[in-house]
């Protein structure tokens, strides 16, 4: 018996090679190729090659410029889950398609379970759609959630055309799909998983949402370097995604928004893990600050702006004496940035840390990718190094280059409200930062140059 040809289809981009390949030529991807069945190609003649090109394919469609063509906002419906509407940008969006994807065990089945309970309460018809698990071992979940009497329907099936149908037959407002990569259709013959089943079935989905207005959720799987799992193209097809990130030894995730057709970007939700599910975090900023009861050496607060919502976090710096080859260590933070931002020291502020090891985290695991950053993180090392304590209630922000400046901060009115409203008192901010009215309670120092800033701290002691 002959054996079935045999090709190697790549998991990040969707490419195909005859043979089986270190790195993907088509992306360059390493270890991304899969072997794989190839489709059946169809016997018919691909009429887009005729001689007449595109003509009498199909009719001509009129065309509208875009000022004629009525705008307005897109109706949204809450989920009942504050912080999870504020990540989606209000809502759900009626014919919208959501993918969300995090580690195992972090919650996402948890949080989606709780959100359809909360719409088919609000009069919402919810289908919950389950590839992994059985309905008996998603019951047990709800009960141990504290969620009695709920009437969100269930379906325990990883074919795709029999979702397709049960969804036409039941007509729900919201699916979710657990998880993408469970689904299969019976036109490919590849397995569930594979980067043409979870293509296909991701674009019937889309289609199906688009045309009917069903909200679809999709629950996607990650690899080990925590990218969504499947072709990049996935990510293209959705209207949002959503990842999850946090530990699992921690009681605390965070939901980013990475795409929003219909909202803010980089928006987060802030949730606590319980023994009833996951509970939205009103005052996230608390999380990221330490509860010394009095100012330590090395600690500056600084104001970061995730999405639209500004947070309070901690920065914590150590130096200490080291040995012929210095450490340079950061968690949180671009630890590349932190090389400069010591250069920078050095240069402009008079700050030598070459024979010393520095040691620099963001408290409670948040990740900072903004470089207003720079100034609380270069205060905390100098108090490190002087082994002297920032005032009470202080605070900083700004961006600082190469030449010493201190660069302004995208909305620091608000980051200075935020810092104000929790009861911070001083602050050292970027001169195009200041504010033109003052804030009550608040003492702003506006500086141009890092060591203005020092000159400042000092005169604080």
């Amino acid at each position: 018996m002959a054996k079935d040809k045999t090709i190697y289809t790549c998991n990040a981009c969707g490419g195909s090679t005859p043979r089986w390949l270190g790195k993907c030529p088509n992306c360059g991807a390493w270890n991304s190729l899969i072997e794989s069945v190839p489709e059946a190609a169809s016997g018919g003649k691909n009429r887009l090659s005729a001689p007449q090109g595109y003509a009498g394919l199909a009719n001509a469609q009129p065309v509208t410029p875009l000022s004629a063509i009525e705008a307005q906002d897109v109706a949204r419906t809450p989920s009942g889950i504050e912080e999870l509407d504020r990540v989606l940008g209000g809502g759900v969006v009626e014919g919208g398609v959501v993918l969300i994807g995090g580690d195992p065990g972090i919650g996402k089945s948890t949080l989606l379970l709780q959100a359809m309970d909360a719409l088919q309460r609000a009069g919402l018809p919810t289908l919950y759609v389950t590839g992994e698990e059985s309905g008996a071992q998603v019951a047990l979940r709800s009960r141990r959630l504290g969620i009695d009497g709920s009437q969100v329907n269930l379906l325990a099936e990883i074919q795709l055309e029999k979702i397709l149908a049960t969804v036409e037959a039941t007509q729900p407002a919201v699916v979710v799909i657990d998880s993408i990569q469970t689904t299969y259709s019976d036109q490919l013959t590849s397995a569930p998983g594979s980067v043409a089943q979870v293509r296909e079935c991701a674009a019937h989905l889309t289609r199906m949402a688009k045309g009917t207005g069903v909200t679809v959720i999709l629950v996607g799987h990650v690899t080990k370097e925590g990218a969504l799992a499947g072709p990049r193209v996935l990510e293209h097809m959705v209207d949002t995604v959503l990842y999850f990130e946090g530990d699992t030894h921690s009681p605390h995730r965070l939901v980013r928004a990475i795409k929003n057709r219909f909202g803010a970007v980089n928006e987060i939700g802030v949730f606590a893990m319980t023994e009833k599910g996951l509970k939205g975090v009103s005052n996230p900023s608390a999380i990221f600050l330490s509860q010394h009861t009095e100012p330590v050496p090395g600690s500056c607060v600084m104001v970061t702006l995730e999405g639209t919502r500004p947070l309070l976090v901690e920065i914590q710096a150590l130096v200490d004496s080291a040995g012929p080859a210095p450490r340079r260590l950061s968690v949180g933070l671009d630890k590349d940035r932190l090389a400069m931002l010591l250069a920078v020291l050095n240069r402009h502020a008079g700050v030598a840390c070459a024979d010393q090891d520095v040691f620099v985290n963001a408290v409670g695991g948040v990740r900072i990718n903004e470089p207003a950053a720079d100034l609380a993180v270069m205060l905390s090392i100098t108090s490190s190094l002087r082994g002297k304590p920032l005032p009470k209630g202080f605070f900083a922000f700004g961006e600082v280059g190469l030449a010493g400046e201190v660069r302004p901060a995208p909305r620091g009115q608000d980051r200075l409200k935020e810092a104000a409203k929790l009861g911070f008192t001083v602050a050292v901010v970027p001169k195009a930062n200041a504010p033109k009215k003052a804030i009550a309670g608040l003492t702003i120092h506006a500086v141009e140059r890092v060591d203005e800033a020092m000159q400042v701290v000092r005169g604080l002691d």
